[in-house]
């Protein structure tokens, strides 16, 4: 075991510092840094590293623990944390990070965020104004609720919105107490 290993093994517990994994541990450097070392290395499960180095096996379920792991006091777990972030498109956790510009060039080094804002999904209402998670919108026209049995009636407020991330003409709200999707194009915000 190398001293950088034991070093990490000490910092992390001898857990997987992204997700918690207790087995097969491994030194992991964060790149663009090529030197073991502490300040930029982490200790991860080979599961952890192999969706990190190969984007086409990723399984989004596994990085739940990014919730914790973005908080780790240890820079190359920030740095690491938000790449993964950014490539899950996880833009709400994103925006809770805090790095510095250092950290933050470190952290789009390896060019994770950099498309972020080219292929950003935009949802937008009935006026083309743009849509957050959290707005407040109501219903421009009657809608037939699929699998319902009522119809969600103009003028009905939908309060805490949420985006529907992978689809720019879905939003997801409460109305009389069922959760329902929304085409966006029949709704105007209100605040």
């Amino acid at each position: 075991m190398s001293v950088i290993e034991k070093r990490l093994k000490d910092r992390s517990g001898s857990k997987c510092e992204l997700c918690g994994n207790e087995h097969d541990l491994v030194v992991f450097n964060v790149a663009p840094n090529t030197e073991e070392s502490v300040d930029h290395s982490i200790l991860a499960c080979k599961t952890c590293v192999d969706q990190i180095e190969n984007p086409e096996n990723i399984d989004a379920t596994h990085w739940h623990c990014l919730n914790d792991s973005m908080w780790n006091e240890n820079l190359p777990v920030q740095i690491v944390s938000w790449r993964m972030l950014a490539r899950l498109k996880k833009i709400d956790l994103l925006e809770m990070m805090y790095l510095d510009e250092e950290a933050l060039e470190w952290a789009k080094a390896t060019g994770e965020g950099a498309e972020e804002d080219e292929n950003k999904i935009i949802h937008k209402d009935s006026n083309g104004v743009i849509l957050q998670d959290g707005d407040s919108v109501v219903l421009v026209k009657d809608l037939d609720v699929k699998g319902a049995t009522f119809t969600a009636k103009r003028g009905a407020a939908v309060h805490n919105i949420k985006l529907v991330w992978d689809d720019p003409n879905l939003i997801e709200g409460r109305v009389e107490n069922q959760t329902i999707f929304i085409i966006t194009q029949y709704v105007k915000k209100t605040k």
